[in-house]
């Protein structure tokens, strides 16, 4: 057969498609809702399976019905192709390929064109350069060489399943992208990972590669959103079963955890609407609304993210974080198994440092519990923070230095940021009406006492606490206010507790106790300070200026005089300023003697008027009264204010001491 310059030319026309030869057609193939009205020889010459069906229909003709033999006459041969790989615009190729025509391939068609082959039986056997080679070379040669062609032809194989995967194509492609992946060198594939999406803070503003070339620019304000090429791009458009066979054949491949956790999260963001708050805008503008996933395809999409996310602390923890807590909401509101909530917790734990409080506000969608947020969550995800941690961190134990002589604090940097983080958090949900006083205590005791450099931040809980609950009892104060270590309050917390009519009588005396003990240590530090060296002279003591100001003040009045004895007498000078010394120490030795025994009468008396209030009769509920009486009583006027627990205002001089709570 001739094949003209028509025949190169087909035309689709409606549902109908029309080779125009010149010749009528002497064959119609119906594939889907497509008619196409051929020639036998062109289709015969290469497809064994078509040669077969028509040889078999001309041997046993059929009659069509009487409406139609007018329509039909000059066809001798029709053919139903149903459930065809690839549907009509594959066969529509494929057909193309039997007349002769160049066959345009790529990685979107040449999975289907490779099946359809395969329907048709377009062997090499049977005839050569046949459409099975063919495809079979562009795989090879062409598509198993890159990232991208390998992805978007495993997301064409998607269509014609199973039989895509009985010819292994789906499995090649996989196999690719998974050795490609961990082979590649990011910087010159445009890997996320050293993208805009996760900067890198010790690579340099310009980066030269080895042949000179500087991709610092190229590589500038990349990110996902604005980078159509990125292979991320066409990873998300795979289907969940192909996602999760690549992933877990990445993870075979040894790739590294960021980039595997990049691939795991971008895939999340693109099919889970709301999955973290930075990123509902773009999931709501990217994702159309006939691509969202029903809710059940939400939580296996959910359970295979978290089953497969690593273990490990990756180097961009503080997003990755942020992101486990979104996971974190997303499967309480799906209502995931509870092993898979527990892996998520386990990973939040591990990285718990990097939290924010806005992270552990998790909201409580359980009927069951009482408060707002979930506390137990996150009270579990304190207790696998604490599990991770070296027990000589978590438990404080002073260390010696190199040299083994001064002793180190082995506090551990995170366990500070976690206690922190925890303390904040108690002060949030203090508030909450249905936050039970044990509840608030197993809680703040969950934490260990290490953690804290002071008590402040958990005196603004249990003040918060205090305030929202007024209506707990007598003994339940005292319980939460046992929490605090009244020798870890500063200067500012003291000050706020003692006038603080919320706490309990007993807990304020407690405050005034070791207020007054730490009073006492100051004294003798200064004292065993004078008595071996002299007062830092860029420090002086309001008592040393004053004595200074009255000497220079004879010193101007004796003028010429002072000069001249000092001329005469050159260690003059050196003597006097001892007794200077002398005089300034003892001055601030009386006073500081005098302040001592005031502060031990004002706590004599204090205590004889808490036993008349306890001896009292029928004394009703004097919880607002007692305070402000020995405030009047002993003028006791503070500025209330509460400062920092971790930001470090005092020095803490008081290694080794334990923290006893107050039952």
């Amino acid at each position: 057969m001739e094949i003209t310059e028509e025949a190169e030319r087909p035309s689709s026309k409606g549902q109908a498609w029309f080779c125009t030869t010149g010749l009528p057609s002497d064959i119609v193939v119906e594939v889907d809702d497509m008619t196409f009205h051929l020639h036998k020889f062109p289709l015969m010459s290469k497809s064994r399976k078509l040669h077969n069906l028509i040889t078999e229909q001309e041997a046993n003709p059929s009659q069509p019905p009487e409406e139609e033999q007018d329509e039909i006459e000059e066809v001798q041969c029709q053919i139903v192709l149903p459930s065809f790989p690839g549907g009509s615009e594959t066969f529509e190729i494929a057909a193309k390929f039997c007349y002769g025509v160049k066959i345009d391939l790529n990685s979107s068609n040449v999975g289907p064109l490779r099946c359809a082959g395969e329907f048709l039986e377009m062997t090499e056997e049977y005839s050569e350069d046949n459409l099975i080679s063919k495809t079979e070379r562009f795989l090879s040669q062409s598509v198993f060489k890159s990232f991208k062609e390998s992805l978007r032809a495993l997301k064409s194989c998607e269509s014609v399943m199973p039989l895509a995967e009985t010819l292994g194509i789906t499995q090649r492609c996989i196999d690719s992208i998974a050795n490609r992946a961990t082979t590649a060198d990011p910087s010159l594939f445009g890997w996320p990972v050293n993208e805009a999406v996760v900067p890198n803070p010790n690579s340099s503003k310009h980066q030269i590669l080895w042949n000179g070339i500087d991709a610092g620019g190229r590589r500038k304000g990349l990110s996902r959103a604005n980078h159509p090429d990125s292979w991320l791009e066409d990873l998300v458009l795979l289907s969940l079963p192909f996602f999760k066979r690549l992933i877990l054949a990445m993870k075979a491949g040894d790739l590294s955890l960021e980039m595997v956790e990049t691939c795991l999260m971008y895939y999340a963001k693109k099919y889970i609407p709301g999955i973290s708050r930075s990123s509902r805008k773009f999931s709501s503008s990217t994702t159309p609304s006939s691509s969202l996933a029903s809710e059940s395809q939400q939580r296996e999409l959910l359970e295979t993210i978290i089953s497969n996310l690593p273990l490990e602390k990756t180097s961009r923890p503080s997003t990755a974080t942020r992101f486990l807590f979104g996971l974190l909401r997303t499967a309480n509101i799906l209502n995931a198994s509870q092993a898979c909530k527990a892996a998520l917790e386990k990973k939040i734990g591990s990285q718990l440092q990097q939290a924010t409080l806005d992270d552990l506000l998790v909201p409580s969608y359980s009927y069951l519990n009482e408060t707002l947020y979930d506390v137990d969550c996150v009270e579990r995800i304190l207790g696998y923070f604490l599990d991770g941690l070296d027990p000589r961190n978590r438990d404080g134990i002073e260390r010696q230095d190199e040299d083994g002589d001064d002793i180190v604090d082995a506090r551990s940097p995170s366990l500070m940021l976690v206690g922190k983080l925890t303390d904040e958090y108690l002060s949030e949900i203090a508030s909450d009406a249905n936050l039970k006083p044990d509840r608030f205590c197993n809680f703040a005791m969950a934490l260990p006492e290490q953690a804290r450099l002071f008590d402040d931040g958990l005196y603004r809980a249990v003040d918060v606490y205090l305030k929202a609950h007024p209506w707990i009892t007598e003994p339940e104060r005292e319980k939460i206010c046992g929490l605090l270590d009244c020798q870890k309050l500063t200067l500012e917390a003291c000050t706020h507790a003692a006038q603080n009519e919320r706490l309990p009588l007993r807990a304020v005396v407690q405050v005034l106790f070791f207020e007054q003990l730490q009073l006492r240590h100051a004294i003798a530090g200064t004292l065993i300070a004078g008595e071996g060296a002299p007062q830092d002279p860029s420090r002086p003591s309001v008592l040393r200026r004053e004595l200074e100001t009255e000497e220079d003040e004879d010193e101007e009045e004796e003028g010429n005089v002072a000069v001249e004895a000092r001329a005469e007498d050159g260690g003059g000078g050196t003597w006097r300023s001892a007794v200077r010394e002398n005089q300034v120490l003892r001055l601030d030795m009386d006073s500081m003697r005098t302040r001592v025994h005031q502060l031990e009468r004002e706590c004599s008396n204090m205590k004889k008027v808490i036993e008349k209030i306890d001896h009292k009769p029928g004394q009703p509920d004097g919880r607002t009264g007692w305070k402000s009486s020995l405030t009047r009583r002993f003028g006791c006027k503070f500025k209330t204010q509460v400062c920092d627990s971790h930001e470090p205002t005092v020095v803490d001089g008081r290694k080794g001491r334990r923290h006893h709570h107050q039952q």
